[in-house]
């Protein structure tokens, strides 16, 4: 988890709502093809949802800093 953080602690606060946004729509893409035909990696969408709280945890932080 550390690398992710560090990944996203040098983008900006805009940068990290743009990322965000990707990730939400892998998610909601994931899902939808799960319905479909399963995948190979059963544990892509937890992996997925762990890396968006990860960003919004950090992008919460920026937005403490702020203030």
């Amino acid at each position: 988890m550390r690398k992710t953080t560090k990944l996203y602690t040098d983008k900006s606060a805009i940068e990290l709502m743009k990322e965000s946004v990707i990730l939400r729509g892998e998610i909601a893409k994931l899902q939808l093809e799960r319905i479909v035909s399963p995948q190979k990696d059963s544990n892509l969408i937890a992996k997925k949802k762990k890396q968006l709280a990860v960003l919004l945890t950090v992008k919460a932080g920026k937005n403490e800093e702020k203030k």
